[in-house]
Parts: structure tokens; sequence; C-alpha cells
């Protein structure tokens, strides 16, 4: 009995070993479609979707949309309020498994300035979570704080990079870093293209991930008559 115990031990572990193993050896992808629609001069509503994928042309794992308030304060200063939903499959090979279901409420506080030449940004988020499994419901707290720099390069490119570090407010504080970094191409003077590279620290893995985003910006802002 013990033989056999210690059998099926040793092999779940060769399956947790060898899941791992495979997740990080995937070149994934995140795809992204981003839209910032202006109503006035200091309020805009965000909205969006997200698709990542353990491959970088197969295999969908998470589904994330989302949607948001952003008002500014000052030229500088703005603050931001609004939700996520989030479907994820948690298995990479295995169908049929229970998905965990995310739906969070965030507040945010956005800076910008520069840095001798150089413009830096800075994202302060606080997100207050509640993970849905199998039927039960767990809520979660964490802090994001993203701080990075946009750089135009000419009239057509841009240089995005930035790192964001997670820390949540119970249990394992520092469990998540985001490092990104990106060529933006300016196809209007509204929407442009990022493609890009994360190098994305999570739960103990270390995932890489292609990034393609599609940048889309409305005015919604009533355009004076012209007159006769």
């Amino acid at each position: 009995m013990k033989s056999l115990l210690a059998l099926l031990v040793v092999t779940v572990s060769l399956q947790q070993s060898y899941a791992q193993t495979n997740i990080e050896d995937k070149l994934g992808a995140w795809y992204t479609l981003d839209a910032t629609h202006i109503v006035s001069e200091k309020t805009s509503f965000t909205t969006g979707i997200q698709l990542r994928a353990y491959e970088a042309t197969d295999n969908i794992n998470l589904i994330f949309y989302y949607a948001g308030i952003n008002y500014k304060i000052t030229p500088k200063i703005a603050v931001s309020v609004g939700g996520y939903y989030i479907d994820v499959d948690k298995s990479i090979d295995v169908c049929g498994t229970p998905h965990l279901y995310e739906k969070t409420i965030f507040e945010q506080i956005s800076y910008n300035h520069t840095l001798g030449k150089f413009p830096i940004y800075h994202k302060l988020r606080m997100e207050n979570r509640f993970l849905i499994f199998m039927g039960e419901t767990t809520p979660s707290n964490r802090l994001r704080y993203c701080v990075g720099t946009k750089i135009a390069l000419n009239k057509l490119l841009y240089l995005n990079a930035n790192n964001e570090f997670f820390a949540n407010l119970k249990g394992d504080v520092c469990t998540e870093n985001r490092l990104f970094g990106a060529l933006g191409i300016n196809i209007t003077k509204a929407n442009s293209v990022q493609i890009g590279y994360m190098n994305h620290k999570i739960n103990g893995l270390n995932l890489h991930r292609l990034q393609l985003m599609l940048l889309i910006k409305t005015d919604l802002r009533k355009k004076a008559p012209i007159s006769s």
C-alpha cells in the first residue's frame, strides 16, 4: 500500500512538473482591442476586450472584458473607476475542466510628468476582486503600480515601455510582475497599433507573451456648428 501511494505521489508530481515546464516553454500571446471615447474636455470612457492564449495562434485560455470612466483633475492627474469580467480556463490541454471567473471593481489614479526629455507615466490601481470557482466566491484585494514611458520616434512610430508591480493585501504579497515593451505605429492621429513583448512572472512561473494591441480613440464631443 505504501509503495502504491508513493507511486501515485511521484506520478502526480511528474505531471505537475511537466505541466509547469510546458506552460513556461510556450510563447503565448495577448490580443487587445482598447477604445477611449472622449465626451468632454475632462471626461472619457474606456472599453476593451482582451484574448490571452497559451500559444501565439492557439489555445485561448482567458477572455477579459473591461470598461471604465476617466476624469482629468489637472492636465497631469486623472482618476478612473471601472470594472472587469474575466473568464479563465486554467488548463492547457484538458477540455471540460471548470473555469475560474473574476468580477472586479477598480479605482485608479494616474500621473504624467517629464524626467529630463523623457515623458513618464504612473498608474496606481486598487482592485476589489471576486473570484468565482465551482460556485464559491472568494473576495481578494490587491494594488497595482505601473511606471513607464512613451517616446515618439517620429510622426509614424513610437516606443512604449513599462513595468507593473502587483501586491496582494492578504497572503503572499508579491506574486506577479509584468515587464513590457512595444513598438507603436500611428495609423491615424487617433488610432494606433502596438506590437511588443511581455515578460510575465506570476505565481512562480516565468512566461513569455507576444503583445498585439489595437488602440482606438473617438471624440464624441458636440462640434460647434459652422456659421455660414
